[in-house]
């Protein structure tokens, strides 16, 4: 018989236990009727799956003509969907060491952990599946999508808990191996930073949201937005390992510090669209239901808005 191998989650330090447990405690007392009704009216039934190819009847929506099978039959014929019963709900996360950066009360990985966290209680009242990939500079744990609090519970032990990655964050590989391992139309949320995300990458995540129903939560610390005037600090890159001198006291150091974020920002944005991938913005200021919790109920008022347009 062979064993099941060990994981991080089953040698956690009591700190970090406690950490889980609060994430865990705090996540979900958010989880009230609200959010888990916007969940509901938002993904619960976008997810279908294929049934059959039939011939056209009057009525059915032209954009489901099976546009092969009508040109061999002369004839036209539509493909047929139902509706998935439940959904799976997947998390792939960036477990790099920029992800372990935070100036305030929480950090990028414990944001993430806590937004994994609401999804997923949020997605048990639902009845869903939930799964995990975890990714750095290589491939890390997954977890198949399973039901239940357990499983709930260990998606979130496993993401404060996994290793940290140097060497910076392969998405391209990530995205690649997600692609296989996700069989079935699932909604997919890609949280990280996103630094290191490359047109290689663009390119997978494009792919993916051919098929699935994709999210990138992007976690953001306010000390990447904008730098305080804290005189001359070295600063290091998380990703390279490289030494910076910045003198925190120029106006004009400040400035340059702010744009960049936001041309960097907007740059992300922008693939992000073109891929047909919805940005959520999050960050580790403040306290986890302004972190998380507010900006996710926009988002679902948002996307409820934007699916109730005509076409």
């Amino acid at each position: 018989m062979v064993k099941e191998r060990a994981t991080s989650a089953d040698l956690l330090a009591p700190e970090l236990l406690a950490r889980v447990s609060q994430i865990q405690v705090r996540t979900h007392r958010m989880v009230n009727d609200v959010l888990s009704g916007a969940y509901r009216s938002t993904f619960r039934g976008s997810g279908v799956e294929f049934e059959e190819v039939r011939p056209y009847q009057p009525g059915d929506d032209v954009r489901g003509i099976d546009w092969l099978r009508t040109a061999k039959a002369g004839e036209p014929f539509v493909k047929n969907y139902v509706e998935e019963r439940e959904l799976t709900l997947g998390f792939l996360v960036d477990t790099s060491l920029s992800m372990d950066f935070g100036s305030r009360s929480w950090t990028k990985r414990e944001v993430a952990a806590a937004l994994c966290a609401l999804l997923s209680f949020v997605a048990q009242r639902a009845q869903d599946r939930v799964s995990l990939t975890l990714f750095g500079a290589q491939p890390g744990l997954h977890l198949p999508p399973r039901k239940g609090a357990g499983a709930v519970a260990r998606v979130i032990r496993e993401v404060i808990a996994a290793a940290t990655t140097e060497g910076g964050t392969d998405f391209a590989t990530a995205l690649e191996r997600q692609e296989r391992l996700l069989r079935r139309r699932a909604m997919l949320v890609v949280v990280s930073d996103f630094e290191g995300f490359d047109a290689r990458a663009s390119e997978k995540l494009g792919r993916l949201a051919r098929r699935h129903d994709v999210i990138a939560a992007r976690v953001v610390d306010p000390f990447e937005r904008e730098i305080p005037a804290a005189g001359r600090i070295w600063l290091r890159e998380t990703e390279g390992g490289r030494l910076v001198e910045v003198d925190t006291r120029s106006g004009e150091v400040r400035g340059a510090w702010k744009r960049e974020y936001e041309l960097r920002t907007a740059a992300l944005a922008s693939e992000l669209t073109r891929c047909g991938v919805d940005l959520l913005e999050l960050t580790t200021d403040g306290n986890l239901s302004a972190a998380i919790a507010d900006p996710l109920a926009r988002y679902f008022l948002l996307r409820r808005r934007r699916q109730a347009r005509p076409a």
